[in-house]
């Protein structure tokens, strides 16, 4: 079937343009019309994101004149010669008259500020955005064209749910859709789904949120029943912004929500990601890493503990902000949580994508609290691993920042599996097939700690720790007396010039003269400088899940005993 972009957004456009003052649906204040145009249909006083057609929003996010229809192979017309209050080949006609459209989904070529893409975008003016065959072979088509063309996929949905009128062959438009997008995983290539005010249904439960990215605009609406049905079937009423997307957010089922107005520029970031730096990146970059335990000045493990404790060392959002560019933090589990403790995105290292991922703490005793003190919840795990996959499907090198006392050692954290996700993290990370380097910058704590550090190369700052439990807990538990801290603190070796000679971390990152906290800027580039001569290392060997296993395969075996013989190479 051959498709043109219709005109169907320009009318719109000139409409609104024409229109003296527009209205606001959400907060009913008139707003002059050219400059509710020019704010993309977002209204100044209440932030309400209004509807946009498929044409509008392909103008809207492409560069000017780059988009260009990809054809969609026909589908069966009205397979069911459904009839209810009028034959659904007549409403169709009309659909079709009225929007310009063929069906609910246009697919395009084209680039977001010079980066190429395919898109499919829902139109919800076409019967709802509804999923029926037509619909579903216009995702499906898009899929395979990002696949054929090695270039990301983005989903734009607007959709109530599956088409009723088509029966059971829209229903088998979710595993036609999901397969494709599984396809898209196998070749390793990116899929971002921007989530419009609604998407409910068969979408929602499908194609929608099986991209590696899911973003959604402020306001829109996402789930899988509406919750008129919720509504009916619990007998309850739902909370205020229940399914929206600050609520999807809050609970990690969405990455982030962003606002219209910055939808380009944050998709270029992640486009990105495909940008290769070349063989000679890193190569001018002095690595300030020690390697020979000797070299170090070694300070008392007890005051090393309270430096790694300094409430003004940098967080790792602050080392993110500084040797970062275009950093897209992700959220959330996917599975029902977002834990504040663990934060990660993707981002360019000196021009290199990578994928770091890191505990964090805060300065303050509201930020602390606000970040559970560093301490992980399953779900931070969970979200982590999330991540690390993406990592791995994209070919992005992975970077873990550790500084935690630990992981979160409650009630509700047990409940949700805390050893679970922190095995499965231990597990994942030592398959990884891309890079991987983690640098404890600050607390150490036990497999908390561990669950982000089983890399090719473990960096450690001069004043950080890393010990299997704190000294606290073991001074309680083996002197039977807590104020023994600091003598348990020098027997467990938990120092990084003691963790250096034990091979337990491959190198020392120096600090500023009196710890991190006295220059975090300097602090923060020198882990910078030490990430990238590691991971610059890394790029120019073959790494393999093998090799990572060996070295952990290792830790505590005589010196020139070999490992069990059915041990793998």
């Amino acid at each position: 079937m051959t498709t043109t972009l219709p005109s169907a957004g320009k009318a719109q456009k000139a409409a609104a343009e024409q229109a003296a003052w527009v209205s606001c649906s959400g907060c009913r204040s008139l707003v002059y019309g050219k400059r509710y145009t020019r704010l993309l249909r977002v209204c100044p006083e209440c932030g309400a994101h209004a509807r946009l057609d498929a044409p509008t929003r392909i103008a809207q996010l492409f560069d000017e004149g780059s988009a260009r229809p990809v054809p969609v192979p026909a589908t069966q017309h009205n397979p069911l010669d459904f009839v209810d209050q009028r034959p659904y080949a007549e409403r169709l006609g009309q659909a079709r008259a009225r929007t310009g459209q063929q069906d609910a989904v246009l697919v395009v070529r084209g680039h977001i500020e010079g980066r190429p893409l395919v898109a499919a975008v829902m139109d919800f003016r076409f019967f709802g955005g509804s999923l029926g065959v037509a619909a579903g072979e216009a995702i499906t088509t898009a899929a395979e064209t990002a696949l054929a063309d090695r270039t990301p996929l983005l989903i734009v949905t607007a959709s109530g749910g599956a088409r009723m009128q088509e029966g059971a062959l829209s229903l088998m438009q979710m595993a036609k859709t999901s397969n494709a997008l599984a396809e898209l995983d196998e070749a390793g290539l990116l899929t971002v789904t921007l989530v419009t005010d609604p998407t409910y249904g068969g979408v929602a439960a499908s194609f929608a949120t099986l991209s590696d990215v899911v973003v959604a605009e402020p306001g829109a609406r996402m789930g899988f029943a509406g919750p008129r049905v919720i509504e009916q079937t619990i007998g309850q009423q739902l909370p205020e912004g229940f399914q929206t997307a600050e609520f999807l957010l809050e609970h990690g089922l969405v990455d982030d929500v962003w606002p219209r107005a910055e939808l380009r520029a944050r998709l270029s970031r992640l486009l990105a990601v495909a940008d290769d730096p070349g063989p000679d990146w890193g190569a001018g970059e002095d690595d300030p890493a020690v390697r020979d335990s000797q070299l170090l000045d070694q300070l008392p493990a007890w005051d090393c503990v309270q430096l790694a404790r300094e409430s003004g060392r940098p967080t790792a959002l602050e080392h993110i902000g500084f040797w970062l560019d275009g950093f897209v933090e992700l959220h959330g589990d996917r599975a029902g949580e977002e834990c504040p403790a663990v934060v990660g995105g993707l981002g360019r290292l000196d021009g290199l994508p990578v994928m770091v991922i890191g505990h964090q703490k805060g300065h303050t005793t509201a930020e602390l609290v606000g970040r559970n003190f560093g301490m992980p919840s399953p779900a931070g795990y969970r979200k982590a691993a999330r991540l690390m996959r993406l990592a791995a499907k994209l070919g992005v090198p992975v970077v873990t920042l550790i500084d935690t006392p630990g992981a979160y050692p409650g009630l509700t954290a047990e409940e949700k599996g805390q050893s679970v996700a922190i095995a499965e993290s231990l597990r994942l990370m030592g398959s990884l097939p891309v890079p991987v380097v983690a640098v404890v910058t600050g607390e150490g704590g036990s497999g908390g700690a561990l669950a982000l550090g089983v890399a090719d190369r473990v960096l450690m700052c001069a004043n950080a720790t890393y010990s299997v439990i704190s000294p606290e807990g073991c001074a309680a538990i083996l002197w039977k007396n807590a104020a023994e801290a600091a003598v348990a603190a020098d027997e467990l070796a938990l120092d990084a010039a003691s963790l250096l000679r034990l091979g337990v971390v491959d190198a020392v990152i120096p600090e500023p003269e009196g710890g991190g906290h006295t220059d975090t800027s300097a602090m923060s580039d020198s882990i910078r400088r030490a990430a990238v001569a590691a991971l610059r290392e890394l790029r120019s060997v073959t790494v393999s899940p093998a090799a990572r296993r060996r070295r952990f395969r290792a830790f505590g075996l005589a010196q020139d005993v070999p490992a069990a013989s059915g041990t793998r190479s």
